[in-house]
Parts: structure tokens; sequence; C-alpha cells
């Protein structure tokens, strides 16, 4: 009798290990590539930056919320401003950061004016 329970405990210590190496392999599995290539941090939007690895959702909402109170980044150690994200954190992602221009920032393009709207209307015939 004891020798079969402690095979039954034996059997299920068996199937635990095995379900968590599973599980083990399933996450490693599961973690980001990095993207092919850099994102621009200040026209990207969550789903982009969430492709850097070191940047999840609260990160990646924390550097849009920063974009929109202050505006485009300048350089990627502006991202230095935002807690939580220390030098070293910032160094492994940047070569997958860069800085460009903003859309919001460029001026959009003007249509010429056609030579009608340009004409001065004649004074009506006295």
């Amino acid at each position: 009798m004891l020798n079969r329970r402690r095979d039954v405990r034996l059997f299920f210590c068996a199937l635990l290990l095995l379900a968590f190496c599973a599980s083990l392999a399933g996450w490693s599995a599961s973690t980001k590539k990095p993207p092919l290539k850099p994102i621009n941090i200040n026209t990207a939007n969550s789903e982009e930056l969430q492709q850097v690895p070191g940047i999840g959702p609260a990160t990646a909402e924390k550097i849009l919320q920063m974009r929109k109170s202050y505006g485009p980044f300048k350089s990627v150690d502006d991202l230095l401003a935002i807690k939580g994200l220390g030098r070293k954190r910032l160094d492994k992602m940047r070569k997958y950061l860069t800085v460009g221009k903003s859309s919001a920032s460029a001026k959009p393009a003007t249509k010429p004016a056609s030579p009608e709207s340009t004409q001065q209307s004649e004074p009506p015939p006295i």
C-alpha cells in the first residue's frame, strides 16, 4: 500500500515537473523579436513601441504621454525623463530606436492658389 502511494506521488510530481518545463519552453518561445528597423519614437504608436525589447504597454503609454505633453523628442536620451527607465535599460533599447521628425511638426503641404482665386473681381458697372 505504501509503495503504491509513493508511486502515485512520484507520477504526479513527474507530471507536474513536465508541465512546468513545457510552460517554460512556451514562455521562451513567446519572447518578442526585435523590430527589423529602428522605431521612430516621434511617430510610433503603442503597438510599434512595444516591438522594442524592454518596452511594454506601460512604458509605451508613458512615451506617448510624454510626447503629447512636451512635443517631439530631440534625442533618444530624452526618454531618460520617464520614471522607471534608466540609462542601463535605455542602452539596451537604443539600437532599436530612432528620432525623426514627427508628423505633427511637419508643415502641411499648401495648395498653390489658382489663377481664378488670385484675380480681383471687377467693380460692377455703373
